[in-house]
């Protein structure tokens, strides 16, 4: 793995100023100022500081069809996603439906099997919801660039509702948009919603709230006794977070607002269900937890076996159904961490055939006839963290064609990529589709050498040497007086997350004594301004020097009851 360069983030001061007299703790205020934030306002995560639904296009819309479909006790059907933000974006579809008035007879869902249908809207997957004789289909967290799909609903007398985030199909140039009856999604064409960043479950949310607010109109019940739509957000917030989802404004007050609900205890039974397994304390709950202990959980039964076990851990009301359920995922979670950590060690050996001299290729497509396709999306994010290229990890399908999912690094968008590919190589791409960050792709086995030269040749003419160079940004010095429990418990009570990131601090230390523990994580004792710290660098077994510049992030380590905060080391450099 290359070796970081460490830049400090830019924190105004005048914006500093500004958030303290607002009232926001010092380090905090600088904290928030380096991340974007130029007012108190737009830390203020109270419900009442959401963007409206109604600046959403085809929220109303899609409120006036289902609320007919209410009334007059017609079927919906859910077609969902097989990721954390499609299972919780299901969830929250079938439970605020139910909240608002449909009967519990009249919901159905459906999920894709990741091996068997592969992604959105397809026309199988019609025809698996057909059985449930809906007379409105609404897809969650998919379904934008589902033409054949919706087509073939229609066809079968079906009402489509589209609800996605994801970025419209395009042929020869232009955005294509399936003929849905209804399309919902901030990042369509001429859409004005403030937040593009909004997950498919948050998508989903509003589409609720716009529900309610027509319902409310029509008199099936008053603004003082609607129902609730807060008590989903712990949903909302953990698929927000689960999807890597741009940390906006909005984002954030909806993340911030779930996790206020967890830490009361007002959890749907398959959330707390979720922390007991993960061995987790669901009254200090923060987004780390959702991104590293819960959305793995749930991603897993989609990468594994069958969404439908995610789905029904959020969707029961039985605590100890909930409980038995998360077990299940637990377990199915530790195959897929055995699972990742084969194919990672046989991603690694061919990369490092591709790299006799120790430089990576600008990009990289990597396939092996004994990856597994449910868990090549996450070898993909370890190689590109190791190398920081933009990185395919394919495997094959069950119907032969290679199946990728692929991760960029920042300031190469992979969607782009892909369509740059399409274009100058037509035919060659069976599907694909994603976003800057993360993409998928299917082509022939026998394509797959073209694919990599394609690839490679668009990163090359892309990424210049900033964009290839590793940067760890970092807040800075931490005062010596601020390197306490108390510190670490106003960091974890934040908000953080992409585009949000969890501050990391940098100082000059002098290192006293460093060992091994576990073989591979180096364990030290640093001295930090006069004081003696407890150091710990996970997955680094080279010694360092007697001074150094080290980032780090903050944790409190408890063990027999009493705290002791250390630093996790990230990355150094050596002292000037």
């Amino acid at each position: 793995m290359s070796t970081p360069v460490i830049k400090r983030r830019e924190a105004p001061p005048r914006v500093v100023w500004t958030l303290e007299q607002a009232g926001v703790p010092t380090l905090l205020a600088r904290l928030f100022a380096a991340r974007g934030v130029r007012s108190a306002e737009e830390l203020d995560d109270g419900l009442a500081r959401l963007l409206a639904p109604t600046t959403l296009a085809g929220a109303a819309e899609a409120a006036r069809r289902l609320a007919d479909a209410i009334e007059a006790r017609q079927r919906i059907c859910i077609v969902a996603d097989y990721d954390c933000d499609g299972a919780t974006a299901c969830a929250v579809a079938i439970r605020g439906l139910a909240l608002l008035g449909a009967a519990r007879e009249t919901l159905a869902y459906v999920v894709p099997d990741r091996a068997v249908h592969g992604y959105g809207l397809t026309p199988a997957i019609v025809e698996l919801a057909a059985a449930q004789a809906p007379a409105v289909l609404v897809t969650v967290d998919n379904g934008i660039a589902s033409l054949e799909g919706v087509a073939h609903a229609r066809a079968h007398g079906m009402a489509v509702i589209v609800t996605d985030h994801h970025l419209p199909a395009q042929q020869d140039g232009r955005v294509v948009l399936p003929e849905a009856e209804v399309i919902v999604n901030p990042n369509q064409p001429g859409c004005g919603f403030a937040s593009k960043n909004l997950a498919g479950v948050g998508v989903m949310f509003y589409v609720l709230l716009a529900l309610r607010g027509e319902l409310r109109e029509r008199g099936a019940f008053s603004a003082e006794a609607q129902p609730r739509l807060d008590a989903l957000l712990d949903l909302v917030a953990l698929g927000t977070v689960a999807d890597v989802v741009k940390l906006d404004a909005n984002n954030r007050r909806l993340v911030a607002q779930g996790l206020r609900r967890i830490r009361a205890a007002r959890m749907q039974p398959g959330l707390a269900a979720l922390f007991a397994a993960a061995g987790r304390d669901a009254r200090r709950a923060s987004a780390f937890d959702f991104g590293f202990a819960l959305g793995p959980r749930i991603n897993a039964a989609g990468r594994l076996a069958d969404m439908t076990l995610g789905i029904e851990c959020l969707l029961t009301d039985d605590a100890q159904r909930a409980a038995e359920l998360a077990k299940t995922l637990d377990a199915i979670n530790r195959e897929r961490r055995e699972l990742e950590s084969g194919m990672r060690e046989q991603a690694e050996a061919l990369l490092d055939a591709l790299m006799p001299r120790g430089e990576p290729p600008p990009a990289l497509a990597l396939f092996d006839p004994g990856f597994h396709e449910g868990v090549v999306g996450i070898v993909a994010a370890r190689l590109k963290d190791r190398v920081h290229r933009p990185t395919f990890v394919f495997a094959r399908g069950q119907d032969g064609a290679l199946k990728g999912s692929g991760r960029s690094i920042p300031g190469f968008h992979l969607r782009d990529a892909l369509d740059l590919v399409s274009k100058r190589h037509p035919g060659l791409l069976r599907r694909f589709g994603g976003h800057a960050m993360a993409a998928g792709a299917t082509l022939a086995e026998d394509d797959l050498p073209s694919f990599a030269a394609a690839f490679e040749q668009v990163a090359r003419e892309g990424l210049d040497a900033a964009t290839l160079a590793r940067t760890l940004l970092t807040d800075g010095p931490l005062e010596p007086a601020q390197f306490e429990a108390g510190t670490v418990r106003a960091l974890d009570a934040q908000v953080w997350g992409q585009a949000f990131e969890p501050p990391v601090f940098c100082d000059e230390v002098e290192i006293v004594s460093q060992r091994l523990v576990g073989e591979r994580h180096l364990k030290l004792a640093v001295r930090h301004g006069g004081a003696l710290r407890d150091a710990i660098w996970f997955g680094r077994s080279e010694p360092l020097p007697a001074r150094v510049r080290l980032a780090y992030r903050l944790n409190v380590d408890e063990y027999n009851g009493r705290e002791r905060v250390q630093m996790v080391v990230e990355g150094c450099e050596d002292s000037a």
